[in-house]
């Protein structure tokens, strides 16, 4: 049994690198997974690799596997796939989803982990947060049979909104993104398309994924009286401005915030983390979804690849983190 790995770390805000790590034999109840693939959450991901996480919110915004503390140095993400090679007969050579950081092999509680149904590639699989926060989100909005809406936002998590919005009965939804290129992808996932100035307005619920202020102000302007707009967007230190002066008030508009960090009490009473979780996974057996992995690198060039994707550089949704399969 191998019981040594390779993690990724935040070095200082900007720079990162790979080191070696020691891990402890699997106690009972444990398991020893090997990395097949991570995903790089592009929001939160690249906000924290700037060091933008505000002092305020450092605890909330800790992973459930982080070491370290922000701003850095810190071990940090939470989309890995991988085998089990060791722990609880039931689960050893199983692939499994755990909310742990960009490393090769790790030791973790077997309860952390979820088995990945057969009908979900293990590729597919590093969407499964993503995947689970546009869940919570659907929770938090209840949209109705019906309804009109815009998902304002084409990253990660506004397509995944997007795709699970395109399953509701008789509803209009419409992806708003600034990026042409994004209609491609909206037309993967079987929704409508529109830059933010050509948006179909009357909106009963707007979904707000942009993280820019002129996002926001854009999905207070597409809604219909007493329409909300849920706001999924993580802003770390940066201050918006909004209009709540003109028609917001005469309008009886509703801004509300959603966060995957809590279950959303509009899902079924006695859901856990976990069901959640594993819903997402379910869901994820739809091929639609792989038009949100936009990008691919090796676990070793990580550090070279995460500045290009926190400046920019590289566009695009998820990048997905591939490892040594030997």
């Amino acid at each position: 049994m191998e019981l040594t790995g390779r993690a990724f770390w935040l070095r200082s805000p900007g720079h990162g690198e790979l080191r070696d790590v020691e891990l402890h034999k699997p106690a009972d109840g444990e398991v020893l997974v090997r990395a097949l693939y991570s995903g790089v959450s592009r929001g939160t991901e690249t906000l924290v690799f700037r060091g933008g996480v505000p002092e305020s919110q450092q605890a909330a915004m800790r992973a459930p596997f982080q070491e370290g503390d922000f701003p850095a140095p810190v071990k940090y993400g939470y989309l890995s796939v991988g085998t089990v090679e060791y722990g609880p007969r039931e689960l050893v050579g199983r692939t499994v989803f755990c909310l742990y950081p960009h490393q090769s092999r790790y030791v973790v509680p077997a309860s952390a982990v979820t088995v990945i149904p057969d009908a979900v590639p293990a590729a597919r699989a590093v969407l499964a947060g993503t995947v689970e926060t546009a869940v919570n989100a659907l929770w938090d909005a209840a949209p109705l049979v019906g309804d009109r809406i815009a998902v304002v936002g084409g990253g990660m998590v506004g397509c995944s909104v997007a795709a699970l919005l395109a399953r509701f009965p008789g509803v209009r939804v419409q992806l708003v993104d600034a990026d042409p290129a994004r209609a491609d992808i909206a037309r993967a996932l079987g929704v409508g398309f529109a830059l933010p100035e050509d948006a179909l307005g009357e909106c009963d619920l707007v979904v707000h994924a942009s993280a820019t202020e002129a996002g926001l102000t854009r999905s207070l302007e597409l809604l219909a009286p007493e329409g909300t707009v849920l706001e999924m967007s993580w802003y770390g230190d940066r201050r918006v401005s909004l209009p709540l002066g003109e028609a917001f008030h005469s309008r009886r508009l509703v801004v509300r915030s959603s966060q995957v960090g809590t279950v959303s009490p509009s899902g079924r009473p006695g859901r856990t983390y976990a069901d959640r979780l594993a819903l997402a996974l379910e869901l994820l057996a739809e091929p639609a979804f792989d038009a949100l992995v936009t990008g691919e690198c090796a676990f070793e060039e990580l550090p070279d690849v995460l500045p290009r994707l926190a400046s920019g550089e590289l566009a695009g949704l998820c990048h997905r983190v591939l490892y040594d399969a030997g």
